[in-house]
C-alpha cells in the first residue's frame, strides 16, 4: 500500500512538472531573445530618429553622434540613397538583427551576436530545470509523508480486522484523524463488542443446555433404574431396555459438547508463551507507566502451550486491563510449567476483591467497580475454548492464573494442531 501511494503521487507530480516545467522553460527562452531583439529595435529606432532631424536640418549625417546608442559588440549599419555607413565590429553568424526605415529614404540597421543570448537562455533554462527539480524533491518528500499517513494507518486498521478475526475483541482507542478510517476503526469495534458478546452467550447457552439436559437425563435414569428392579419381570425388560438408550443420549450428549468445543478450538496451535507474553505487557507498559507504576514480566524462555493466539492476547489483555483500573501498585505477568499445563499469572499490589465477591467475579454483568461486567466473563469463555482455564486463584491481594494445555513434543510452532470437526 505505502509503495502503490507513493509511486501515484510520485507521478502525479512528474506530470505536472513535465506539463508545466516544459511551456515554462520554452518560454522563458523565448523572451530572453524577445528581450534582446525589443532593445535592438528601440536603439535603432532611437538612430534613425535622431538621424533624420539632422537631415530635416539639411545637415550632412553624423553617424559619430548616435554611436552610444549602439550595443556592445554590435554593428551599426545606415543606408540612405548616396552613402552607406559601417560602425563596429563583425557580430559573427546568426546574429540578431533588427532593421528601422529612415523617414529620409532610408535604413538603419543594428547587428549583435548571437552568443551573449544564448548565453542568458542557458542560465534562465538552468534556473526553471533547478525550479523544477526544486518542485520534483519538494513534492517527492510531501508524497513519501503522505503515503506513510495514509499507509501507516491502514496497517493499523489490517492489523486490528486481523487480531479481530483471530479472536481479539478489545477495543482500540487509537484513530487516525482521517474520517474514513476512524469510522472502519469504529465499525471493527462495534464488532469486536458485538461478537465477544455473541461468544458469551453462545458459551452461556451451551452450558444451559448441557445443565438442563443432563439433570434430566440423570432424574430419567434413576426413575428407569428404580423401575428395573419391579418384580413384574416385563416391566423390569422395558426398564432397562429405556435405561440403556437414556445411557447412550448421556454419551452422545458428551460427544457433541466435546465436538462443539474442539470447534471452537480448531485455530489453536503451539504458541511460544514468552513472545505472546512479552506482546501484551509492551502494550500496557505505557497505560500503567501514565498511572506511575510498573509492570514485571517473568517469562522462561521455550515455554510451549496450545492456545489461539488472539484468543490468548484477548484474555490476558482483560487480566491486565482489569489490574489497570482495579487494582494498585506494581502489576506482575508471570508464566510456568505447572506440569502438564503452562500456567500464566496476572497480580497486582491492589485490595483485591473481597470475600463475598469471590464466586461472582466471573459472572457475565457482574462488577465492583462501575465497568460493564463482560470483560472476565469474556476471559474465562476464551481461555476455555481452547481447552483451558481461567481461575481466581488469590483474591487479596488478586491473582488470576491461566492454564492451558502445554504443546507436544512433536508439534511444530505455529502449525496448527488437527481436531476432529465431527463427533465421533
Amino acid at each position: 500500500m505505502y509503495r502503490r501511494i507513493l509511486i501515484a503521487t510520485l507521478l502525479a507530480v512528474a506530470v505536472t512538472a513535465v506539463v508545466l516545467g516544459l511551456p515554462l522553460g520554452v518560454t522563458a527562452l523565448k523572451l530572453v531573445e524577445d528581450f534582446t531583439r525589443a532593445d535592438l529595435s528601440t536603439r535603432s529606432q532611437q538612430i534613425a530618429t535622431s538621424l533624420d532631424e539632422q537631415v530635416a536640418s539639411r545637415h550632412p549625417i553624423d553617424v559619430e553622434s548616435v554611436l552610444l546608442a549602439v550595443p556592445r559588440d554590435a554593428r551599426l549599419m545606415v543606408r540612405t540613397k548616396d552613402h552607406e555607413y559601417v560602425y563596429g565590429s563583425d557580430p559573427g553568424t546568426s546574429p540578431l538583427t533588427e532593421s528601422v526605415p529612415m523617414v529620409q529614404s532610408g535604413t538603419v540597421t543594428l547587428s549583435a551576436p548571437s552568443a551573449p543570448v544564448r548565453t542568458q537562455q542557458f542560465q534562465v533554462a538552468g534556473l526553471v530545470l533547478l525550479l523544477v527539480v526544486l518542485s520534483a524533491g519538494t513534492g517527492m518528500v510531501v508524497a513519501g509523508l503522505t503515503a506513510r499517513r495514509l499507509a501507516d494507518p491502514l496497517r493499523h486498521v489490517a492489523a486490528r480486522a486481523a487480531r479481530l478475526g483471530a479472536g481479539d475483541f478489545r477495543a482500540d482507542p487509537k484513530r487516525h484523524e482521517v474520517p474514513e478510517l476512524d469510522r472502519v476503526a469504529d465499525a471493527l469495534d462495534a464488532s469486536g463488542a458485538a461478537l465477544s458478546q455473541l461468544v458469551q452467550r453462545e458459551r452461556e447457552l451451551v452450558g444451559d443446555v448441557s445443565h438442563q439436559l443432563r439433570s434430566r437425563l440423570t432424574a430419567l435414569q434413576l426413575r428407569l433404574e428404580a423401575l428395573a428392579t419391579a418384580p413384574d419381570p416385563e416391566v423390569s425388560e422395558e426398564a432397562a431396555a429405556a435405561l440403556e438408550q437414556a445411557e447412550r443420549l448421556s454419551n452422545v450428549l458428551d460427544d457433541l459438547l466435546a465436538a462443539a468445543t474442539a470447534a471452537r478450538a480448531r485455530d489453536a496451535e503451539p504458541l511460544d508463551v514468552s513472545e505472546a507474553l512479552t506482546e501484551a505487557a509492551a502494550e500496557w507498559r505505557e497505560p500503567l507507566r501514565s498511572q506511575g507504576r510498573a509492570l514485571r514480566q517473568r517469562v522462561p524462555e521455550g515455554l510451549l502451550a496450545r492456545a489461539t493466539p488472539g484468543r490468548l492476547r484477548e484474555a490476558i489483555g482483560v487480566l491486565l486491563d482489569n489490574a489497570v483500573r482495579h487494582g494498585k501498585g506494581t502489576v506482575t505477568l508471570t508464566a510456568r510449567n505447572g506440569g502438564g499445563t503452562v500456567v500464566v499469572e496476572v497480580g497486582d499490589a491492589g485490595p483485591g476483591v473481597p470475600d463475598q465477591l469471590v464466586p461472582y467475579v466471573f459472572e457475565r454483568g457482574f462488577s465492583a467497580g462501575g465497568s460493564t461486567g463482560v470483560g472476565l466473563a469474556l476471559a474465562r469463555a476464551l481461555v476455555e475454548a481452547d481447552g483451558g482455564r481461567l481461575e481466581l486463584s488469590k483474591a487479596r491481594p488478586a491473582l488470576f492464573e491461566i492454564f492451558l494445555p502445554v504443546a507436544r513434543a512433536d508439534d511444530v510452532l505455529g502449525v496448527p494442531w488437527k481436531i476432529e470437526s465431527r463427533p465421533r
